[in-house]
């Protein structure tokens, strides 16, 4: 009988620790497809944060580094300069990257640092509890914005991937979701460009995943994906925000 579904080899068979409906699994599996479909497994490098995905170590089957919070750009950046052979990628949230890390990444696009990085956007601190991060939607409920985030005190949400996209470093920087099947199948694709240009030297690559968090959203998987639907696109619309080889409009 021909296998038509299987791990990836990329993928570690143990089991999760995200909560019921979290899409980062999802996400993990599409970066451990393109792994392998790309045959780079023995040369990848994978840079884990500081949130939910923490122990992302525990789930690929390549070399992983547990960085400081924030700092997973620039430890990619020590690890790819001094083995220029390697694919190197962080894997980061939201209040990882778009917080205390916001600097590291700014700065290892615009100096076009060969690494790629998978930013995973949920709109909230998922890890800590539940709080208002830098992407929290205008209006939004959280444990620290309890009457929906006001911009008035707390600003405007960071749309991360049009601000790095205005960077020369960067070379390829695209937004998707893992929504739906069409989107996942959409994202997939992203992130296999993300590590084709990464594997050809031709810079900074970022996909910006937008994903669920239903725990601390406090609604159920299937509401929470309406959610996204219904609020999160509208606001960090999907597609591609610079590509290198063509004119994006």
């Amino acid at each position: 009988m021909a296998v038509v579904f299987d791990r990836p080899k990329a993928l570690l068979d143990v089991p999760t620790h995200y909560c019921p409906g979290c899409t980062h699994g999802v996400i993990h599996r599409l970066v451990a497809e393109v792994i392998d479909e790309l045959g780079i497994l023995d040369k990848t490098i994978g840079v884990a944060p500081v949130g939910c995905s923490v122990l992302a170590y525990d789930y690929f089957a390549c070399d992983m580094f547990e960085a400081a919070h924030g700092r997973a750009p620039a430890v990619a950046t020590g690890i790819k300069r001094s083995n220029p052979d390697k694919i190197v990628f962080t894997y980061q949230g939201d209040g990882d990257l778009a917080a205390i890390g916001t600097a590291e990444i700014v700065h290892a696009a615009t100096r076009g640092e060969n690494i790629t990085s998978i930013f995973v956007n949920n709109c909230i601190y998922g890890m800590t509890g539940g709080q208002m991060a830098p992407t929290t939607l205008p209006g939004q409920v959280t444990e620290t914005s309890p009457y929906g985030r006001d911009t008035k005190l707390a600003g405007f949400p960071i749309r991360v991937a049009e601000m790095i996209s205005t960077l020369e470093g960067a070379v390829y920087v695209e937004r998707v979701s893992v929504d739906t099947v069409p989107n996942i199948i959409k994202a997939k694709a992203a992130i296999k460009k993300a590590f084709q240009f990464n594997l050809e030297g031709k810079g900074f690559t970022m996909v910006e995943v937008l994903s669920i968090c239903p725990t601390n959203w406090g609604l159920s998987p299937k509401e929470s994906f309406q959610w996204l639907k219904d609020n999160m696109i509208p606001f960090y619309t999907l597609g591609v925000k610079k590509d290198s080889t063509q004119e994006v409009k």
